[in-house]
């Protein structure tokens, strides 16, 4: 496993995660995943369908405890200080459940209030994300009655609304057309800009399009944590290093 990745550059590391290990009995969704991200970094999550990615995004954002290992957000622990680390958090589930009933902007509004924001800080952030995520011709509508590619932008939305340093994305532009992909990306490229991200995703196309970090999972181990290049091998063949790295040559 390379390491060349984890060249902080003495940057302020915001994601820590220090031998996280996931144990159903006898099952091991991961094991000894270890990895920190500094401020200002785009950094893919890549790996297979089921290779442990999800699981360790639970864990990183307080919605699961590991068996083993510790894991840092910010100044801090996740496991004590977990309050104190959400409000540093912005998350995406993938197929993250939303009220299908409200609009776009009853959500929101609900979200912030559940979050104890100020009315006035509410309503510029509301206007901030209605503008950022391109939700003002829905803003509205039910959410039941919008296309998929409008739920994942309110999804987006609802991470972004209190202004959080590290944005944690699971598989944001999956099932969405090609057009809206091209929304998605645009707009965690140019949230990259000032924000933390780690981006789960098993698209490589992904990763060449807004990622300048790749940290490889497999079979619940990381398997490789460095550059795009790297990422690439020396072929410079993305596709076929995926498969080799993941022992899925054959399949």
């Amino acid at each position: 496993m390379t390491k060349s990745g984890n060249d902080k550059g003495g940057k302020e590391l915001m994601i820590e995660a220090n031998g996280l290990s996931k144990h159903y009995g006898p099952f091991k969704a991961i094991e000894d995943v270890t990895f920190s991200i500094p401020r200002g970094q785009v950094a893919a999550f890549l790996g297979p369908n089921g290779a442990g990615k999800s699981t360790t995004m639970k864990i990183l954002t307080g919605f699961l405890s590991p068996t083993m290992g510790t894991a840092k957000i910010g100044p801090f622990d996740l496991y004590s200080q977990r309050i104190e680390a959400s409000e540093l958090i912005g998350y995406l589930p993938e197929n993250g459940p939303l009220y299908q009933e409200m609009t776009p902007y009853t959500l929101l509004q609900f979200f912030g209030s559940v979050r104890g924001m100020e009315a006035a800080r509410l309503k510029q952030r509301l206007d901030y994300v209605a503008e950022k995520c391109s939700l003002t011709n829905v803003w509205g509508k039910p959410i039941g009655k919008l296309s998929r590619g409008y739920r994942q932008r309110v999804g987006m939305a609802q991470a972004l609304l209190h202004d959080p340093q590290i944005l944690i994305l699971d598989e944001p532009t999956s099932g969405l057309d090609p057009n809206q992909v091209h929304d998605v990306r645009e707009l965690i490229r140019s949230l990259g800009q000032t924000k933390t991200i780690l981006l789960s995703t098993h698209i490589l196309q992904e990763v060449r399009a807004v990622a300048t970090r790749v940290i490889l999972i497999d079979e619940g181990r990381i398997v490789l944590d460095g550059g795009i290049a790297e990422m690439e091998g020396r072929g410079h063949d993305m596709e076929a290093h995926f498969r080799q790295l993941t022992h899925r040559a054959s399949a």
